[in-house]
């Protein structure tokens, strides 16, 4: 009997998951579902590979990433926080997509999902926010789904932070690539300062640099692909803000960690509390930014 036979009949496909030195050496889980097999590093608790069978990768990767203590890696789903974009005399997008986490519990479910938990350590980076845990649950399926769970331990201060979900997604040629659900959304746009403006188009098409946060934004958002057939659907709970990047011509051949055309194979679009739509978490309180990746045919 096929797994989908098993699946439909209900019963159990049991899931997989393997420890691995990746590159760099770096330890690494493989998950092996009914229907996908996924990556993620212990380093940033990186998610680095989400691959459905029959179809291409849904995450892309730079094969100038780097695999690093102290250094992020380029591609898949770095965990941005606890702040977003650059932070004077510190790195970008916070110092959790650069730090080891640890692997709390994994667990293959009775319809053959595997979910894995992450905790943040308590590393000395920490130590100028107030008291928080920072827990990361991957669920590995026919989707893909990621819940970042923050927590404020202090008894008196909030803690205010930024969250995001840094999405590489693999596509086929740039060109033939439309973002949509974002019409009538107010951004930044990073290329222009950070002019406020508004989204005027049914559907986001590059054709040069873009870096924008959209704000207000927590409807799902579809990536149409017409040169791989696809739609990858971006469904988000809690998230306020969406972010849509492509580094284009010329930031590609800045950065020593990214292909010179690898622009041409790859969009973000992040899912977050960023710029105005920061969080304040009172005291005890606890926050989730989930969201859940999906794909279908395009029609």
């Amino acid at each position: 009997m096929t797994a989908e036979a098993n699946k439909q009949k209900g019963i159990a496909v049991p899931g997989r998951v393997v420890f691995l030195d990746g590159q760099g050496e770096m330890p690494m889980l493989e998950i092996s579902t009914a229907w996908s097999t996924a990556e993620i590093y212990l380093h940033g608790a990186h998610v680095t590979q989400f691959r459905k069978k029959g179809e291409p990768p849904l995450l892309f990767m730079s094969q100038c990433a780097r695999f690093a203590e102290g250094q992020p890696i380029r591609g898949g789903v770095p965990v941005i926080f606890p702040w977003f974009g650059a932070r004077e005399g510190m790195g970008a997008h916070g110092f959790v997509r650069q730090k080891a986490w640890e692997l709390k519990e994994f667990a293959p479910a009775a319809d053959g999902s595997v979910s894995v938990r992450f905790r943040f350590p308590d590393y000395p980076e920490a130590a100028t926010y107030p008291a928080f845990g920072l827990e990361y649950v991957v669920t590995v399926n026919e989707e893909l789904t990621l819940e970042l769970i923050v927590t404020n331990r202090s008894a008196t201060e909030p803690f205010p932070f930024e969250n995001c979900l840094h999405t590489y997604f693999a596509v086929g040629d740039i060109g033939a690539v439309e973002v949509t659900g974002l019409k009538g959304a107010a951004y930044l746009d990073n290329t222009a300062n950070l002019a406020r403006k508004t989204e005027a188009a049914e559907a986001i098409h590059v054709a040069s640099e873009v870096d924008r946060v959209y704000l207000d934004t927590p409807a799902t958002v579809e990536i149409r692909d017409a040169k791989l057939g696809r739609v990858i659907r971006i469904e988000k709970e809690n998230s306020a803000s969406t972010v849509v990047w492509n580094p284009w011509i010329a930031k590609s051949q800045q950065m020593p960690d990214f292909g010179n055309e690898e622009y041409h194979q790859m969009i973000c679009v992040e899912s977050g509390n960023v710029k105005s739509n920061q969080l304040t978490l009172p005291p005890g309180r606890s926050a989730s930014l989930k969201v859940r990746y999906t794909t279908a045919p395009l029609l």
